[in-house]
């Protein structure tokens, strides 16, 4: 993932941000909210030297910096976009970058003075990541959406939630992250991998309506084959089989419930205590509403933590479904370090894993806005920086810590 021997002269401190997967891999990332900030804190995570252009007096998201998680590993220069200066800059860092990643409307980066063909025009070997709801082109690529707006059309909304209720929204994790963020990743990956075997850069258009509608590749499969209906409630993963679903506990709490093979439900029968002579067929679908009847009756007479100390170390594929400030305790995900305490924080550990290139805990808190302006500005050898900063097109802010 470093760039080739051959490509623009890596800034030297920034090259020892991180010693990881990516090191030597420099990112521009342009200051936004969800998918793009998602994507450049992968990159971080596996050790590229991400730097966040915030814009002047403008905060990119609402909530103190130091508390936004995504921006961690990062360093934060602030830039006036809105003057030529600004975006002259901005072309400045680009021509020394192996990556930049956007989140703007369609257009906008244009207008700014900072689109693919100006990024390119100093630096023809920039991967230059874009990412949208809607997408670069189509009617609706400059108006306004947000997750559940994406999600809506491609009919994966439609997919989750109660038969006898409306579709509900999974959070923001499926479209933003998931169809977006983690899609722009896998494009910049392998766009860098085709720009260091040519030498040319390109664009990658990460739209959220393309990876959810991507995401949902089974799904249509099986629609198309005649074992999905297109209705809520009705199959096999969406809440419609009683083995598949979340139960309430004698305490108000729930319990997930997954066990689709024959041998796991065999066990998650046993364990449960249901009674063989008394219950349906597992497969009997014109049974399913008494067997879920049944099973959630029978969940019913313990507490969740009761039900899991039944199920622990069983292959009846049961968990507790823990709230976000319980899961960090989980035995399992402690065990494993899927959390890592970082600068007083206690947060997602980087992932996926790697057996020779480990990545470590963030080196670097979420910055303030233009934290590292002066700092960056001298690494990149960006000429006349005293003066872009006397004249304000970038700022330096002040620390508060």
């Amino acid at each position: 993932m470093s760039s080739a021997a051959a490509g623009p002269k890596i800034p030297p401190r920034l090259e020892s941000v991180h010693g990881w997967t990516a090191r030597g891999l420099t990112v521009i990332e342009i200051a936004g909210l969800g998918p793009a900030p998602f994507a450049g804190m992968v990159l971080a995570d596996l050790g590229a030297a991400v730097v966040r252009v915030d814009r002047v007096g403008v905060p990119a998201v609402p909530l103190p910096p130091r508390e936004d998680l995504q921006g961690r590993g990062k360093r934060s220069i602030a830039v006036d976009l809105k003057r030529p200066e600004g975006a002259a800059l901005v072309r400045t860092l680009a021509a020394s970058a192996d990556v930049l990643i956007e989140g703007f409307r369609p257009g906008v980066a244009e207008r700014l003075g900072i689109g693919p063909a100006e990024c390119h025009a100093v630096n023809p070997r920039l991967v230059y990541g874009r990412v949208t709801g809607w997408g670069q082109d189509g009617p609706l690529a400059t108006t306004a959406g947000h997750d559940i707006t994406y999600l809506a059309r491609t009919g994966v909304l439609h997919a989750i939630g109660p038969a006898d209720g409306p579709p509900v929204p999974p959070l923001n994790l499926l479209g933003d992250y998931g169809g977006g963020g983690m899609l722009l990743v896998a494009g910049v990956l392998a766009a860098l991998w085709q720009a260091q075997r040519t030498g040319s850069g390109q664009v990658v258009d990460a739209a959220i309506v393309d990876g959810a509608t991507l995401l949902a590749t089974q799904l249509y499969g099986l629609l198309y084959s005649g074992a999905w209906q297109d209705r809520r409630g009705a199959n096999l993963l969406d809440g419609g089989a009683p083995f598949y679903g979340v139960y309430e506990t004698a305490d108000g709490r729930h319990l997930a419930v997954g066990p689709l093979e024959p041998k796991f439900y065999a066990e998650f029968a046993d364990r449960l205590g249901l009674d063989s002579a008394g219950t349906p067929d597992q497969l009997d679908l014109l049974s399913w509403p008494r067997l879920r009847t049944l099973i959630a009756a029978r969940v019913a007479t313990r507490t969740r933590d009761e039900w899991t100390e039944v199920f622990a170390d069983s292959d009846a594929c049961v968990a507790p479904v823990l709230s976000l400030g319980e899961a960090p305790a989980d035995p399992h995900l402690s065990a494993r370090g899927v959390f890592v305490e970082a600068h007083g924080v206690r947060q997602p550990a980087a992932a996926p894993r790697f057996s020779a290139t480990p990545a470590a805990p963030p080196s670097l808190p979420p910055p303030l806005p233009g934290e590292h302006t002066r700092a960056v500005l001298e690494e990149w050898s960006v000429p006349d920086a005293e003066a872009l900063l006397a004249a304000g097109v970038a700022h330096q802010a002040a620390r508060q810590d």
